[in-house]
């Protein structure tokens, strides 16, 4: 054995090694502290030096006072973009106003954001956001010279209609836009706007292409974009054209 062991020596030597280390016993306790990772799912905290601020009741729930004194969309927009009044408020990535010409005379009211509104903050992006740009350069306007907006201002989960209760929560929002920009005629996108602006709760099939009312301004109603990308038939798209035809000649003729 003891021969054995100085020809493994010697073999360490011809390979460079030249002094040999005995482990440290495993089950010898040490005297210095273990190098413990902190666990996976430990979450860190960044600028801990800044205590996080929860968002006053005014900013959560703005008070009506405060919504009927806004003079122009911009004071609406300072005073409603942290509201949490209802659950969409806590879910959302982004508040979604609007956007348009604060003096347009067609005024544009969808359902609500959907994924790409509330990752970009704006109403009708993506496909249908697209289609509604075409839709309206179709009867000669640019979307900046329009306004844009919806019935909620929070996306809800999973692209659903919005409840009663959210709605509610929102609606005085969209009340307060139109008073402020005074269009000359509101296009309705689908039934949601149909039902929760002008109370109808006739289909949008049936309804689309009359003439409605919403505090003595005209409404137009007529189909979703997102509904005419599902449905693109000759039918449905002449039976948009028909709608934005009609809507633009009460912006004209003013009758």
């Amino acid at each position: 054995m003891t021969k054995e062991i100085e020809d493994w020596k010697a073999a360490l030597r011809d390979l460079g090694v030249t002094s040999l280390i005995r482990p440290e016993n495993p089950h010898t306790p040490s005297n210095e502290s273990p190098s413990v990772s902190p666990p996976k799912n430990k979450k860190v905290e960044r600028n801990q030096s800044i205590p996080y601020q929860q968002p006053t009741d005014a900013v959560r729930n703005p008070p009506i006072e405060i919504i009927r004194a806004s003079s122009d969309l911009q004071k609406l927009l300072e005073a409603i973009r942290g509201c949490q009044k209802c659950i969409l408020g806590t879910t959302r990535n982004k508040f979604v106003f609007g956007e348009g010409n604060p003096h347009a005379d067609m005024m544009f009211v969808g359902e609500g954001p959907g994924r790409d509104e509330d990752l970009h903050g704006r109403p009708f992006v993506g496909r249908a956001g697209d289609l509604l740009e075409k839709m309206i350069g179709a009867i000669g306007l640019k979307r900046a010279e329009v306004y844009i907006a919806n019935i909620v201002k929070c996306r809800p989960p999973d692209n659903r209609i919005p409840t009663p209760e959210e709605v509610h929560s929102c609606l005085g929002y969209l009340e307060k836009q139109i008073q402020l920009i005074q269009p000359k005629v509101i296009v309705t996108l689908g039934a949601t706007p149909l039902r929760e602006l002008l109370g109808i709760t006739e289909g949008i099939t049936k309804i689309r292409g009359t003439l409605q009312s919403y505090q003595d301004i005209p409404v137009i109603p007529t189909f979703h974009p997102a509904y005419v990308l599902r449905m693109y038939t000759p039918e449905v798209r002449k039976a948009v054209w028909d709608d934005l035809k009609f809507a633009k000649s009460k912006i004209e003729t003013g009758i």
